[in-house]
């Protein structure tokens, strides 16, 4: 069953790609609804539009009250999890990139001071 929210066309598409993208199915998802809590009068008393999203494989939690209405908090959970996830799968990489920085960083630095211990060392002989 295909999900369809308020937003326009562009906008729901973009999500449905980026869920393909990422292998997120909505068989995968907790979803629940709770009441929000902050301004909003006695709607926020009243109704649950707040949403807490659980993405079963991975374990991330989302909650999403943004919005007055749960169908735009339905959407603004299930982007909000698609960037939680791509940025979990892209910060290992970026951490291994940055990791051979630094080691060839101080292997230059390693470099310097022996370099210039050891002309220190023949200045220090004449």
């Amino acid at each position: 069953m295909a999900l369809i929210f308020p937003v326009s066309i562009a906008k729901m598409e973009l999500l449905r790609k980026s869920m393909e993208r990422l292998n997120i199915q909505e068989s995968d998802l907790k979803e629940t609804f709770v009441k929000a809590s902050g301004n909003g009068g006695q709607n926020v008393n009243k109704v649950s539009t707040a949403v807490r999203l659980v993405h079963l494989p991975s374990g991330i939690q989302i909650q999403c009250s943004i919005y007055r209405t749960q169908a735009l908090n339905r959407y603004k959970a299930r982007a909000l999890l698609c960037n939680q996830l791509a940025e979990s799968l892209v910060i290992p990489e970026e951490m291994k990139r940055n990791k051979e920085a630094v080691r060839k960083k101080k292997r230059k630095n390693d470099q310097k001071r022996r370099s210039k211990k050891k002309y220190a060392a023949l200045g220090n002989i004449e």
